[in-house]
């Protein structure tokens, strides 16, 4: 497998649907979802992913049940309590996309804290989109090039996708290569539009808490045996 270092963005889609299938509640679908989070980062140790980028938790999701918004959070507590020192420890650097102030105060803190505590790791750069919606995140960076315009910093001829991409919440990172979606679903859900635009794609009907390495070390052999073309075509 080559050691080229990839990009991959995972909507991981499925827990509820597998916690029906065994007749439990859809609160312990997400709940092995969990496990399979930390299955995913494992793997990635042993395969060439440079970036990992999980669409945790949408915008669109805040208007789910009350009971089932506050089961994910106490997922994510739980998670950044149990899991960030062995995070720290292999080196991953994490970072978050999303409406952070939309998040419970002591969430904001956590993340935060997990954040700084890793910033100068120089592993898996792991990203967590978080109360997360890409529209939304387009239409931020709109109004931030606009209050440039507006302020005098920078004319309208001026503006081009470079001023769009460092308006973005993932500036700094690269565009994804491959963008994963379990569950058998085939569609991005307002994930990283913009920055999917040469994103390759791959669906597989597995369920996310069934997720593990042979299924992302499955999607990487797919993806490399792909030829990316970026708009252009080979000489004949």
């Amino acid at each position: 497998m080559s050691a080229q270092k990839l990009h991959i963005g995972i909507i991981m889609d499925g827990n509820g649907r597998w916690a029906e299938a065994r007749q439990l509640p859809r609160s312990m679908g997400h709940r092995a979802g969990i496990d399979a989070v930390k299955r995913t980062l494992n793997a990635c140790k042993n395969l060439p992913v440079g970036w990992l980028t999980l669409y945790s938790f949408s915008t669109e999701n805040w208007r789910r049940p009350v009971g089932e918004v506050e089961e994910l959070m106490q997922l994510l507590r739980f998670f950044l309590r149990s899991e960030l020192a062995e995070i720290h420890r292999q080196g991953v650097r994490l970072n978050m996309i999303g409406e952070r102030e939309k998040l419970p105060p002591d969430i904001q803190d956590m993340m935060a804290h997990a954040i700084h505590l890793t910033e100068k790791n120089t592993g898996l750069v792991l990203t967590v989109a978080l109360s997360y919606g890409s529209r939304q995140e387009m239409t931020e960076a709109a109004r931030a090039v606009a209050a440039k315009v507006v302020a005098g910093q920078l004319t309208l001829a001026q503006i081009d996708e470079g001023e769009v991409m460092a308006a973005l919440q993932t500036f700094g990172l690269p565009d994804p290569d491959l963008i994963i979606r379990t569950s058998g679903e085939q569609r991005l859900s307002n994930f990283l539009l913009w920055q999917a635009a040469y994103a390759e794609f791959y669906f597989t009907e597995t369920l996310w808490p069934d997720f593990g390495e042979h299924d992302l070390r499955q999607a990487i052999e797919n993806f490399q045996q792909r030829e990316r073309r970026f708009g252009t075509r080979n000489a004949t």
